[in-house]
């Protein structure tokens, strides 16, 4: 195999979600009357905003060769902290500040704050204590979620204060600003894992910690580190889930995190770590989204989209083994 052939092969195998996408646009556009319009791809991608917010955290974990299971919990609880303070209806609050805009930034901040909290103290157990990350995650991801239950009560907050539910409304050149915060928070860290020593360390660690560590790159720090803005990260998808639903209930985002993990894979950050495609991961957010869209078409049952979802995770997890594989061959 020559140089170029080879280099050709990898690039189609590293993007092949993005072909994955432009080709199942294709076919829908092709089989469903007035899929192929600007109103469609807009849906799709305001769709996909608290989704791709929520994976970019999880892929910054996995990377690193580890895992996040509280995402879904962290994003429904401080949902629900923004919910109870600044609804005004139902177990809403409804506090209010002069100006009106400074609802938005502390909003903002309580969400990213409970998550950056809980992050840290996922990352501090298996970090420093040397424990599961599987399981301290799916412990925090129960508690968590337990949390969301007992403050609520099971009951809803309701009308969000005008001002911070405005960013469901305005649009900017014709997307709405949800998506361009799911947008702007790719590019940033896509740029902060390529170009950063920061994220190259993180890399790095999921490559081989132990190799990491002797190099004297501070593997610790950055893996808490790295927790904490994963914990961030799913607050601020919180922060939407309650923008977009102008409230909160207590079972708000029940699923994403499969959804999550699901974009993760297909868009080909591997379960191994070591591997970051961030653009990749937006690609399988979009295509997990036009499914869903077309489905919704179509009139199909739900369930279809869980059969879709899993045959494509399974694909994935194929692909991914097999590029590993391609790759020893040809080194």
């Amino acid at each position: 195999m020559t140089p170029r052939t080879r280099k050709t092969l990898e690039f189609v195998l590293d993007n092949l979600v993005w072909f994955m996408l432009i080709f199942v646009l294709a076919i829908f556009s092709a089989l469903i009357p007035n899929y192929f319009q600007p109103g469609i791809f807009v849906n799709i991608i305001e769709a996909s905003s608290v989704l791709g917010v929520m994976s970019i955290g999880l892929a910054l974990v996995i990377i690193t060769g580890h895992m996040d299971l509280s995402v879904e919990s962290v994003a429904a609880l401080s949902a629900m902290a923004v919910g109870i303070l600044f609804c005004s209806a139902g177990i809403g609050l409804g506090i209010t500040f002069s100006p009106e805009w400074l609802m938005i930034p502390v909003s903002l901040l309580v969400a990213c704050t409970i998550g950056a909290l809980i992050g840290l103290f996922n990352g501090f157990l298996i970090v420093k204590l040397k424990m599961s990350a599987f399981i301290i995650t799916l412990a925090s991801f129960i508690w968590v979620r337990g949390i969301v239950l007992a403050v609520s009560g099971g009951r809803s907050a309701q009308d969000l204060a005008p001002a911070i539910r405005w960013f469901a409304i305005e649009r900017f050149l014709g997307i709405p600003l949800s998506a361009w915060i799911a947008i702007t928070c790719f590019l940033v860290f896509s740029i902060l894992i390529a170009k950063t020593p920061f994220g190259r360390h993180l890399v790095m660690i999921g490559g081989n910690e132990t190799a990491t560590f002797r190099a004297g790159i501070r593997v610790t720090r950055n893996l808490i580190i790295a927790f904490m803005i994963a914990g961030a990260i799913a607050g601020l998808a919180g922060w939407l889930l309650a923008v977009r639903t102008s409230g909160a209930t207590a079972n708000l985002g029940v699923g994403l995190l499969f959804n999550a993990f699901a974009a993760v894979v297909i868009g080909g950050v591997s379960l191994k770590g070591g591997v970051s495609a961030l653009p990749g991961v937006y690609a399988g957010v979009l295509l997990l989204s036009s499914i869903n869209t077309a489905i919704n078409l179509m009139g199909l049952p739900a369930n279809y989209t869980q059969v879709i979802h899993g045959l494509l995770v399974l694909a994935a997890v194929l692909l991914d083994t097999f590029k590993q594989r391609l790759r020893q061959r040809l080194a």
